[in-house]
């Protein structure tokens, strides 16, 4: 039977709306193939983009380090008497001090007192036994040092860092607890050999009041300023005195 016009001409228009659709699916396929591959590539040149910057920024880091100061220590030790108390549970236990993490300052709080006298104080304890108490160092009036327990042992001067740090003692001259220059020079100078013999910085010497609060040593935790000399002093002594990092310390 033969068609009418009508039939084919609605029988075309069918076939054109549906080549229509197919387009449309197509065009939509390849839209969102391009945008993935897209993104893709985006995501991909942006990753290489941070890894090539991480490794501009290691590399510069590295050349920094390389082109910086060396670190400086203190190779010479003052001269100091070597007058160890004798092993007691007082002032001497003979504990192992594992690790230097720290130096702690103290001052004796007894005016006019010599090295020599705090000293034999700390070895009388052993007979009479009235507190705990002594310290690694102790740096008189005039400058001396006394070393009263090696440093591979434990002090009772710092409470709970008794176990990771060395004391020093300062004699004082009066009640304003301020060091004289002949004990200042020393405490530097022994400070700074003990930084560099421990591989300490200045952050790791403290006060006893960092430990405790106590008002010890009394001059420094009065006068923020001078304990903050003190700090420039050690480091300004470090890299006048000190040799590089690459020699060898004693």
């Amino acid at each position: 039977m033969q068609r009418s016009d009508e039939e084919i001409y609605e029988e075309q228009e069918r076939r054109r709306i549906k080549a229509r659709r197919e387009r449309r699916r197509k065009r939509r396929k390849q839209q969102i193939i391009f945008r993935a591959v897209t993104f893709t590539v985006f995501f991909l040149v942006l990753l290489l983009i941070v890894m090539l910057v991480r490794k501009v920024a290691d590399k510069s880091a590295a050349e920094e380090t390389m082109v910086s100061e060396p670190v400086k220590y203190v190779e010479k030790s003052p001269d100091f008497a070597v007058e160890l108390l004798t092993v007691n549970e007082y002032s001497r236990p003979g504990t192992e001090l594992a690790q230097v993490n720290g130096i702690v300052v103290h001052y004796t709080a007894n005016p006019g007192t010599t090295a020599e006298q705090n000293r034999s104080y700390f070895e009388s304890l052993a007979e009479t036994g009235e507190t705990h108490a002594s310290s690694h160092f102790i740096i008189g009036i005039s400058g001396e040092i006394i070393q009263c327990i090696p440093c591979n042992e434990i002090s009772y001067a710092s409470n709970d860092r008794n176990s990771d740090t060395i004391s020093v003692e300062c004699c004082i001259p009066d009640e304003s607890g301020k060091f004289t220059d002949e004990t200042y020079q020393s405490l530097v100078e022994l400070v700074a050999w003990l930084m560099g013999r421990y591989e300490l910085t200045a952050d790791d010497v403290i006060r006893h009041y960092d430990v405790t609060g106590k008002d010890c040593p009394k001059y420094f935790v009065e006068n923020s300023n001078a304990w903050s000399d003190f700090k420039t002093d050690l480091l300004t002594y470090i890299d006048t005195y000190g040799i590089e990092k690459t020699q060898e310390i004693n």
